[in-house]
């Protein structure tokens, strides 16, 4: 009852004769008044600046994740692709040049003699361009016995280049002996000139 009579007894003209009890409480209330108004006018807008900087804080990390997962890809693919180039080349080694076609030729035909088969046809037919490739068949018609005939396929597939015999036919000939007929394909890379010159045609191709 005391502190009420004294609460309506406060001259607010003369804070310095408040008790002590009400002065505190009245600093209290000041201090909260001006904390609130510092938030609403002055921290307000560091608030925002708070939250866009947090923001901008959550895109660069995205961002960041983002480069780094396609840094990691990159590195996958430049691997691949090293794999793929070394692949190409030990394949493209297998390939014979333009002056080694006839060393080929050669080669495939002492393998079928290096078995006793006895070549009825050899004929290489012209060489088809295929993009950096030619494909050049070949015609032949070997006689033998079975067991020789299967070796000679077995001698082409491991020539130290790429011979691959396709349309295969086998019938019974004179004698007891068998007669095979297929097409040997073998391919080279062209050479730079080569490549110059298909370019040059397709230029002019082009105009017409």
């Amino acid at each position: 009852m005391k502190l009420i009579e004294e609460l309506k007894n406060i001259d607010p003209k003369t804070p310095g004769s408040w008790p002590w009890l009400v002065k505190f409480a009245a600093f209290g209330a000041m201090f909260l008044v001006i904390v609130a108004a510092g938030a609403v006018f002055d921290w307000q807008g560091q608030w925002g600046d708070l939250k866009a900087a947090q923001q901008e804080e959550e895109q660069l990390r995205e961002t960041f994740l983002t480069k780094k997962r396609e840094a990691i890809n990159l590195d996958i693919i430049k691997k691949q692709l090293i794999d793929t180039q070394q692949s190409f080349g030990a394949l493209l080694k297998q390939l014979p040049s333009k002056s080694e076609m006839d060393a080929l030729l050669t080669d495939i035909n002492q393998a079928g003699l290096g078995r006793g088969l006895q070549f009825d046809l050899f004929r290489p037919g012209p060489e088809v361009a295929t993009g950096v490739f030619t494909e050049q068949p070949i015609t032949i018609k070997v006689t033998g016995n079975y067991d020789d005939l299967g070796k000679f396929a077995s001698d082409i597939s491991q020539l130290p280049r790429i011979v691959t015999l396709n349309d295969i036919s086998i019938a019974p000939g004179a004698g007891g002996v068998l007669s095979m007929d297929a097409t040997a394909r073998t391919y080279r890379y062209l050479d730079e000139d080569e490549l110059a010159a298909q370019k040059r045609a397709a230029k002019a191709g082009a105009r017409k």
